[in-house]
């Protein structure tokens, strides 16, 4: 006689369903039953969830060839993980998944559509997840196995998975270069350093460097460093990274902490074209500037789609190249194009927040209350004196606090390759691409504090994050071209779409459930053609 028995898993919270058959065993002379586990209970509708989607042959029959049928009816939650399949056919991530990850790429994407669509949810709960919707992989992953699968991905095979991606785009746009620090509460981690990360906490981290396209605003590169190495530091890497990996023709986007003498000699020597924020302290800028500071602001020069004043003229950079091997330096002169740009409105900025800090300096010399962090700036901008009958006077060095002044508003950007300060303008901030990556790969990702185990599984849990924001970067980009964030946000679109739901009927196709207007135009602004639903 069978009958139906349920069980609750007590460490996962999920409920399973057995079909339990009673029989009677002659040898004991007992009653007994022989129980099969046919799906597990959802929450929601109490109905069976199966397990198994694959009819085991009996013996002597031979599988047949083609999609298997499902053998218990199933009803999921569709139409998000769609939109991620059509994106991950779109930007080509399933394929160079399966390449570089013949046997797990089907579950490194399942956990990566988890991390988009359960914002900020720990990977325990993935089972719960897995079994309403369909997905990739098409059944549960434990955390231990998540766990494993992580520490299975290797060096090799995610280099090879950049190589890949790079190809798609790498030499057909200018690229985003920058690095963002993560915290990291584990204490065996050999890259984890104490610093200041750039949330201003004090706390152990990793450092991560990101390479996104300009055009495609998609990422396809990262590399983990230690905490403590400074972002000056790690342009050499990169070069010799995009070396390794063949890219050729690469031309970067760095913001001003990139520069420095070593680096712009470095990109030359590669031959890669740059686009670097320059600090107005550099006396390369400095002394150009002094020339042209009048001629600039003259109406001509004003950009009225941006509201400020742009100037470019041709420089001469002086590189050197250290040549061990024949033991001498080489002394060359560099083409370069140096843009400078003046913003009134940043300027007044500037001037106010100056003249606020210098209130304040000279309140605390007057009161007496000196902080040691501000010591160099009293020195500079003020002589103190003091007598028994008038007590502390301050007297302001009007010279020093003008000179500060003279270069609020102006900024400047380097290029070996950009000739014209708009289209230089243009291209640099677009950059900002890659600060909201890393506040998506930190926020929605539950990338901001790591609590891994060992350095492997840091490694492949990371690479999975990875392959989540380039979905998260894809989706932001038809949402910013479609001016969808205007009505929604991310997360309230991936919500809309999620509610759509499939059939597995044994025996027949997978049927999509009705979907509203608004679903089908959210598909059509973000580019996918939706799925073929009911009638």
């Amino acid at each position: 006689m069978a009958a139906i028995v349920y069980q609750t898993n007590k460490k996962t919270g999920i409920t399973y369903a057995y079909e339990s058959v009673s029989y009677w065993d002659r040898e004991k002379q007992q009653s007994r039953a022989k129980r099969k586990c046919i799906g597990r209970v959802d929450p929601d509708t109490q109905g069976i969830i199966p397990t198994r989607k694959r009819k085991v042959p009996a013996v002597g029959e031979k599988a047949k060839r083609g999609p298997v049928p499902a053998v218990w009816p199933a009803r999921k939650f569709y139409g998000s993980t769609y939109l991620l399949d059509r994106i991950a056919e779109a930007t080509g991530i399933t394929n160079d998944l399966k390449k570089c990850f013949p046997g797990s790429f089907r579950q490194i994407l399942s956990l990566a559509y988890y991390l988009i669509l359960e914002d900020k949810n720990p990977l325990s709960r993935f089972p719960h997840w897995a079994a309403l919707h369909r997905h990739p992989y098409g059944d549960v992953i434990s955390s231990q196995r998540s766990s494993e699968l992580f520490a299975s991905i290797t060096e090799e095979a995610r280099q090879r998975f950049f190589k890949l991606q790079g190809k798609r785009r790498a030499e057909k746009e200018y690229l985003s270069y920058d690095s963002t620090s993560v915290s990291s509460y584990s204490k065996c981690l050999r890259q984890v350093r104490y610093d200041k990360n750039k949330d201003h906490e004090h706390l152990p981290q990793i450092n991560l460097n990101l390479l996104f396209g300009q055009q495609s605003r998609l990422p396809f590169y990262y590399r983990k460093l230690p905490g403590n190495i400074p972002d000056v530091k790690t342009l050499r890497k990169l070069v010799a990274d995009m070396n390794t990996l063949g890219y050729e023709k690469i031309k970067v986007v760095l913001d001003r902490g990139f520069f420095s003498a070593a680096n712009i000699n470095d990109l030359y020597r590669q031959h890669m074209k740059f686009l670097i924020g320059g600090k107005m302290s550099l006396k390369l800028v400095k002394t150009h500037l002094d020339t042209v500071r009048d001629t600039m602001r003259n109406w001509t020069n004003y950009n009225q789609a941006y509201q400020l004043y742009t100037y470019s003229l041709p420089i001469t950079w002086n590189y050197t190249q250290d040549r061990p091997y024949k033991g001498d330096t080489v002394n060359a002169d560099r083409r370069m194009y140096l843009h400078l740009y003046f913003s009134p409105d940043r300027a007044l900025e500037e001037e106010k927040s100056f003249n606020n800090r210098l209130s304040q300096w000279r309140n605390e010399l007057e009161s007496g209350q000196r902080h040691p962090e501000h010591e160099n700036h009293y020195g500079k901008y003020f002589e103190v004196k003091s007598t028994p009958v008038r007590g502390i006077q301050v007297v302001a060095k009007e010279e020093a606090i003008a000179e500060a002044k003279c270069s609020y508003g102006f900024f400047a950007l380097l290029s070996n390759d950009i000739k014209n300060a708009t289209e230089a303008l243009e291209i640099y901030r677009n950059k900002d691409v890659v600060e909201k990556a890393f506040e998506n790969l930190k926020e929605r990702l539950n990338l901001r504090r790591m609590a891994v185990s060992s350095e492997q599984s840091l490694d492949g849990k990371l690479f999975v994050q990875f392959i989540a924001l380039i979905f998260l970067s894809f989706i932001t980009r038809k949402m910013q071209k479609k001016n969808l964030f205007k009505d929604y946000t991310l997360q309230a679109i991936l919500d809309e779409l999620d509610v759509i739901e499939c059939f597995e009927v044994p025996g027949k196709q997978l049927q999509v459930g009705e979907m509203t207007m608004r679903q089908m135009d959210l598909y059509d602004k973000l580019e996918v053609n939706p799925p073929a639903s009911l009638h």
